[in-house]
């Protein structure tokens, strides 16, 4: 079982970085592919951006974010598949075009390579949303199922060369949550559903179903 690590996001995100960077050299200097995942609101998605910086800032390697939610499906297909309230959960993602999405990242015999990225604003996926280039180092990828175990999402962890899971009580979730909703606007009844009926039983799974992570860490409060 991973240790883990509990301190600050700024400590945190130093540490898989220097994590990252040693992986980087022990490979041999090849593209690293670098797995954080988490439940919603564990703060996944700040860690990520910071390791991205730090990596590019402190240790002089050429880095780029990934975020798997670029692979929801769009709601008109999960209007279709009447999933559309529980946008989020494992079943409302396209495992299969992320899983080949990595492996090319993983091959990178491409000059560039367009990823899909998530536009929050107006809850759809942007195809072609970021361009990495092949002389990136290192892909730091972000999302809540990157650890799954469940068919197909176990076929991912192979691919990374690092795996992370950031770890965040129960209690820290529903806070963290309540407060990115009411950020758009949603009445306390929209919220508490939002939150109870789905982000949190999704949290809650992803939690109980990831598979052990090289480096655990933690981020309460």
């Amino acid at each position: 079982m991973a240790d883990t690590v509990s301190s600050g996001i700024e400590a945190t995100a130093r540490t898989i970085a220097t994590a990252s960077a040693e992986r980087f050299d022990a490979l041999g200097r090849k593209r690293v592919l670098v797995a954080i995942a988490g439940a919603p609101g564990s703060g996944k998605s700040t860690l990520a951006e910071q390791v991205v910086d730090l990596l590019t800032s402190q240790h002089g390697l050429k880095a780029a974010l990934f975020p798997m939610d670029g692979y929801h499906y769009d709601d008109a297909v999960l209007n279709e598949m009447g999933r559309r309230a529980f946008k989020g959960a494992i079943d409302t993602f396209d495992a299969h075009g992320l899983r080949h999405m990595l492996q090319r990242l993983k091959a990178n015999e491409d000059d560039v390579i367009a990823v899909p990225v998530f536009d929050r604003s107006i809850e759809i996926a942007r195809a072609g949303g970021r361009l990495i280039p092949q002389s990136t180092d290192i892909i730091v990828c972000e999302g809540n199922y990157l650890l799954a175990q469940q068919a197909p999402w176990n076929r991912l962890k192979p691919i990374f060369d690092l795996t992370v899971f950031v770890d965040v009580p129960l209690k820290d979730l529903r806070q963290r949550l309540q407060n990115r909703w009411r950020g758009f606007g949603l009445s306390l009844e929209e919220i508490n559903k939002k939150v109870e009926e789905n982000d949190l039983p999704n949290g809650i799974f992803i939690a109980a179903n990831s598979a052990e992570p090289d480096l655990r860490v933690s981020n309460s409060g």
